[in-house]
């Protein structure tokens, strides 16, 4: 199979449930709500090791947000509603409560969730009995009196469960020219509502595989067969002979729906790029998740 005159693997991208909550966050301006977005998304790129796989979903204008401002969409996934709980209560706590003018609006609509957090009603506790009820664009909230003036947060937040894990891998002549793929899929997916590529700008560098063949105690390792500099070294590497650059395009979403649309956006940006040789895509067998994303079906080939 050919996408634009580059060869597109006859496989799949394997994925797997995970709890995703989507917050919207306002501020005086799109500088502020960018801020607190990206401060409350750190450290969120994988579950093997991060509490949550976190990113920014879009930018909003003021005339779609509850508050009239200018705002940012962001997602939050876990592995359990309990986890993600204590991740909206202590990201949104330490890093949005203390972002200058933000606030705090449930993005998720009533249809689509499946469980509400009562984040707002926790945090108002720090208003030390000055804080106040209210509604914003028809929203329940809570005022609590900062020095910044007030801090706003929904009363409830909402979840459900989405996708995790679709991907696909980006195989060019070399380093450079399979980063500039990459970040021109990312700038693409971008336009994909209720997504996340929650690696750093959008892109994996070091793919990993389940378990190690060496070190027992190691849950994930390097996936060697995806490692250029190996390809010499790996009897079943990955790695054709004219390719010396890749690079990995992970996307979580609200649903299968989502994640596929931002996969065939991706690559389909990705592949104009003159020097991509190929598309592939991760999975292990089935083994890893119950979501399998064939690459000629997202692509319509």
């Amino acid at each position: 199979m050919e996408l634009e005159g580059v060869e597109i693997d006859d496989t799949f991208a394997e994925a797997f449930p995970i709890k995703v909550a989507r917050v919207l966050i306002t501020a005086v301006n799109e500088k502020w709500a960018m801020e607190a977005a990206k401060e409350v998304t750190g450290f969120g790129t994988s579950v093997i090791m991060c509490p949550a796989e976190a990113g920014v979903d879009g930018v909003v204008p003021p005339k779609e947000t509850p508050d009239g401002r200018p705002g940012v969409y962001v997602m939050f996934c876990t592995f359990g509603y309990k986890a993600l709980d204590a991740q909206l209560l202590a990201r949104i706590g330490q890093c949005v409560f203390t972002s200058p003018t933000a606030a705090v609006f449930n993005a998720l609509p009533a249809e689509e969730t499946e469980k509400e957090f009562n984040i707002g009603f926790k945090l108002k506790f720090f208003g030390d009995g000055y804080e106040k009820e209210d509604k914003i664009g028809g929203k329940a909230v809570w005022k609590v009196p900062i020095m910044g003036g007030e801090f706003v947060v929904e009363t409830n937040l909402g979840a459900r469960e989405g996708v995790a894990g679709g991907n696909f891998f980006i195989f060019a002549k070399d380093r450079d020219t399979a980063l500039k793929a990459a970040e021109t899929a990312v700038d693409a997916i971008r336009s994909v509502p209720s997504t996340i590529t929650p690696f750093p700008g959008g892109v994996v560098a070091s793919g990993s595989k389940i378990g190690s063949k060496k070190y027992k105690f190691m849950h994930a390792t390097t996936n060697e067969r995806f490692c250029p500099t190996l390809k010499d070294q790996v009897e079943d590497t990955a790695i054709p002979a004219n390719v010396n650059g890749v690079f990995e395009i992970v996307i979580n979403g609200v649903s299968e729906d989502s994640v596929k649309a931002a996969m065939a956006t991706g690559i389909k940006a990705a592949v104009k790029v003159p020097g991509v040789v190929k598309i592939t895509a991760g999975n292990f067998g089935g083994t890893l998740g119950k979501y399998q994303f064939q690459l000629k079906d997202v692509l319509g080939l």
